[in-house]
């Protein structure tokens, strides 16, 4: 196999320096007519391609976005990366996914991808779980995913939580449930608190105190979910129905439903928000809130796409509604405890 034709294959053919080649392959002006055709004969005659981060890096841009998460498995920060990675792909951008655990590899990892230029934008899922938004990039096209933006010239897209909580809490009231317990997300976040004011302001409005003691607060993990039934039942408050934060949460008050022999919906309804893939195949079916984790990606790269080409441009903040899809497991019964 002959070796791959360089530039300097083409400069010599050409009878040119390197740096002439180079200019006629960026699109130079600053080339001679007889020049750049001289060039571009002996690219195509010697077949030369020139290498794509190459001319992305002379022209100053990596065509790379980056998309950090607290982690890759997560169901809802996969579906969003998913999403940003196919409306990349549209406009010619590669998507680099990374994860970050904490604060300090998230610090690390910024100063690596942004410090060094090795992309041209960054989008940061679910950026105030944690201390993390304080090392966030100034001067750089960045948005945030699953999070309001708290500086008003921030870029963010998510998920109208508080709206989402408000809307599954009114449901369950709909159906005539009024002893309703919620299962929360870790309340140090964004998500977790604007649901948490959704699901309040549905009792409020519902003429319903809300009882503190109906609120456990979880982690978004099954376990969670299955320990906040159980310890509702060790105290002898077994709710008519739960509004659980994330379908994950959800799972595991049904299972503990059903390890304590109660029947859903009759003697316990239970709603989720995500619409996780395996949602309508949990016994019974669950009724969600489902959000479109893709579409938020995909406008999470149009808006970076947007800074990138218009530096200093005002951010928005967009938020995303989310619709109820009714399964079995609530429904109005009269054999309700």
């Amino acid at each position: 196999m002959s070796p791959r034709p360089t530039i300097r294959d083409v400069a010599q053919q050409a009878g040119v320096s390197h740096q002439t080649v180079s200019r006629v392959i960026n699109g130079s002006t600053d080339v001679l007519p007889e020049t750049r055709a001289r060039v571009e004969e002996a690219i195509a005659s010697l077949g030369f391609r020139p290498s794509a981060i190459a001319r992305s890096m002379a022209k100053g841009k990596a065509h790379t976005l980056a998309c950090i998460a607290p982690n890759l498995t997560d169901f809802t920060f996969a579906s969003v990366i998913e999403g940003a990675e196919q409306e990349a792909r549209q406009h010619g951008y590669f998507l680099l996914s990374s994860s970050a655990a904490d604060p300090q590899s998230f610090h690390a990892l910024v100063d690596e991808l942004v410090g060094h230029r090795r992309v041209d934008g960054l989008i940061v899922i679910n950026p105030y779980a944690d201390d993390r938004h304080q090392y966030a990039p100034g001067n750089f096209p960045l948005v945030f995913v699953g999070a309001n933006a708290r500086e008003a010239n921030t870029c963010s897209v998510t998920l109208d939580d508080e709206k989402t909580a408000y809307e599954a809490t009114r449901h369950l009231l709909d159906l005539g449930y009024t002893q309703i317990a919620q299962v929360t997300g870790p309340m140090q976040e964004d998500c977790s608190r604007d649901r948490s004011a959704g699901y309040a302001r549905a009792l409020r409005e519902a003429g319903l105190t809300l009882d503190a003691g109906l609120v456990i607060e979880g982690d978004w993990s099954a376990t969670s979910g299955q320990d906040a039934l159980l310890a509702l039942a060790a105290e002898n408050r077994l709710p008519q129905a739960v509004f659980a934060q994330n379908d994950r949460m959800a799972l595991g008050v049904l299972r503990a439903a059903r390890d304590m022999g109660l029947s859903v919906p009759a003697q316990i309804a239970v709603i989720g928000v995500d619409d996780m893939p395996l949602a309508s195949y949990f016994d019974p079916p669950l009724t969600t809130m489902k959000q479109d984790m893709p579409r938020i990606g995909q406008e999470a790269v149009r808006m970076l796409l947007q800074s990138i080409a218009q530096p200093g441009a005002t951010c928005r903040q967009t938020k995303f509604s989310a619709t109820l899809v009714t399964r079995q497991s609530t429904a109005f019964t009269t054999e309700r405890r």
